[in-house]
Order: structure tokens, then sequence, then C-alpha cells
């Protein structure tokens, strides 16, 4: 049913959502602002925003005049006195009175249907209308009058309250899911931080190691260098020794030699046959035994110089360590260098 044009359920209990919404003015959507009128087709309003509502329609102030209920679109028919000649709605002023009191009593806050307040801000269009609504297909805060006769008059509006906790609820979260978002990425900062110490330690174990595996092959090749050198020295000294025994022997054959070739030669100077001949014949056994002796001595074998044999091929190990890189194939490598040899 309907009463002092609130509408009222058969059963009489109304839900409180249900009278806050049936208390709301349809052009300001907040609570009715006394006085209150009530229009012929039972419709209410307040008589600031009805008087607005007139006004707009009647820019020039004629007596009397016509505009059309917000709700109904029903053409409300004004005499000389204009939006004061409509009759206050004392009833809804009276619910409007006990519903706050109530809720005053209850401890709970009457925002969602404040009066109107000043100091806020005012719509562009409409410079002494307050911006109260909320256009939800423009997605842009307006006025009222912008709803009834403006550029949002055919778009879905919702008190401006409801959509101002809607937006902070959801910029709140927005907020939280932000910094959750930063720590995510401060945690992931921390991560490649360590990362990089860690990338910078284990570079410097790496290379300590690498060094430390060339300075033992460094020892290796000049251990097994000192091995084949003793090797070459040993051959060379037992050469150069049998070479110089040789010498010796020859040096002393030679003097020897040298003694009987001036004794003979002395001989040959005497100018006596008798004593010539009684040292001729010994002279001449001496020589001739020295002579053929000279061609029997012990000489070295042909090539007994050279050292050849000492010859070192690292053509392998070369190959191998061009090849040589991080890994367990280093092994394997030198093994098939071993298999080719």
């Amino acid at each position: 049913s309907v009463t002092c044009g609130l509408f009222v359920p058969a059963h009489g209990d109304i839900p409180m959502d249900s009278l806050e919404k049936q208390l709301s003015c349809p052009i300001c959507l907040d609570m009715f602002t006394k006085p209150v009128v009530i229009l012929p087709c039972q419709h209410n309003l307040c008589r600031s925003c009805a008087s607005d509502l007139y006004d707009s329609r009647n820019p020039y102030r004629f007596s009397g005049g016509v505009f059309r209920c917000p709700t109904c679109r029903f053409e409300v028919v004004l005499d000389r006195h204009g939006v004061h000649g409509l009759q206050r709605n004392l009833l809804v002023e009276n619910i409007i009175d006990i519903y706050k009191q109530q809720q005053e009593g209850k401890g709970e806050s009457t925002d969602g249907l404040k009066p109107k307040e000043s100091k806020e801000p005012m719509c562009q269009e409409h410079e002494d209308e307050r911006i109260n609504i909320y256009c939800l297909s423009c997605q842009l805060p307006t006025c009222s009058m912008c709803k009834v006769f403006g550029q949002h008059k055919d778009c879905d509006v919702a008190p401006l309250a409801a959509i101002y906790d809607a937006q902070k609820g959801e910029l709140s979260n927005a907020i939280d899911a932000l910094v959750s978002s930063n720590g995510r990425l401060q945690a992931l900062l921390h991560q490649m931080e360590d990362a990089c110490r860690a990338v910078q330690e284990n570079a410097q174990r790496a290379k300590q190691g690498l060094a430390e595996r060339f300075d033992l092959l460094y020892a290796v090749l000049e251990e097994r260098k000192a091995v084949l050198l003793e090797q070459v020295g040993k051959e060379q000294d037992e050469k150069v020794a049998a070479l110089r025994a040789l010498a010796q022997r020859y040096g002393e054959r030679l003097q020897s030699s040298s003694e009987l070739t001036d004794t003979a030669v002395r001989a040959l100077e005497q100018s006596g046959a008798a004593e010539f001949l009684l040292a001729s014949k010994g002279l001449i056994t001496q020589t001739k035994d020295a002579a053929k002796a000279s061609l029997g001595e012990e000489r070295p074998e042909p090539g007994f110089e050279k050292m050849d044999h000492f010859a070192l091929s690292t053509e392998h190990v070369e190959a191998v360590l061009s090849k040589m890189d991080f890994g367990a194939a280093d092994d394997e490598e030198f093994e098939d260098a071993e298999e080719e040899e």
C-alpha cells in the first residue's frame, strides 16, 4: 500500500534498506531535507530540490509553471505560488525525525542519508548545485540537475556515498595488492643481490681452483722436464767422458810417435855408417810398428755424437691442452691421445 507517498508492505514491516531508499530524494539522492513537499503523483521532493527543478524549467520566473516529476515523469502544474503552493508532507518529515532519533540511539551514523552540507564541490554546469550523485554510465560525479535535465539524464546514477565507499574499498584493496607486490619485488631484489654475491664468491673459488690446477700442471711439466733433462745430461756426460778417454789415449800415442819420429830423424842425420847401422834396425822396427798400431786404434761408432733419440714429441699433449675446457671431457681426450700413440 501507499501511505503519505511511501510504499509500505502489506505485512507492515519495512526493511531498513527499503526505508532508507524511500526517505531519499530522487533528485539529490540524499535524505529528504525539510520542508518536504508531496506532488500530485504522490512522490515526495525536498522543497529546495523542487524549487531548483522548477527554476531550471522556468528561468524567467513567470507566474505558475510546469515541471515533470523526476520519478514518474508526471507533469506537475504549479499556480502563481510556485513550489510554495505544494503541500508539505508532514508525515514524511516526522518519519525522518523518528528515523534519525532511532539511528542516533543505536549509535549508528546516518552518513548514507546525511542532509545537504555546504562547502562541497559544486557542479560546473549548474553552479548552485553541489556534486551529490555519481554517473555509473560515464564514471563521473555530477549533480542532480545534470541527471534530471542535463547531459546525464539518460544515464544510470547512484548515491555518491555508495560509490565513494565502493571505490575507497577498491583503492584500499589495490593498495594492499601493491604493497604485497612491493614486498615480492623487495624479496626478489634481495634474492638478486644474494645471487650476485654468490656468483662473485663462486667465480672467485672457480678462479682459484683453476689457478691451482694450472700451477699443478706447471709443476708436473717442470718435474718431467727435469727428469728428461737429467737423462740427456747423463748420456751427454757418458759420451763426453768416453770421447775424452780416447782423446787422452790418442794424445799419449801421438806423443810417443812424435818422440820416435824425432829419434829416427836424428839417426838419419848421423854421418857415420857404422853408428847409423847400429841404431837403424831397431828404429825401423819401432817406426813400422808405431805406424801400423795407429791404424788399429779404437774409434767411436758412426753417429756416436748424435742425440736425435732425445727428440720429444709433444703434439698430442699440445692438442689436448689446446682443447682443454671445463668439464670431465679432458680425461677422455687425454686417454684418446694416449691410445693414438
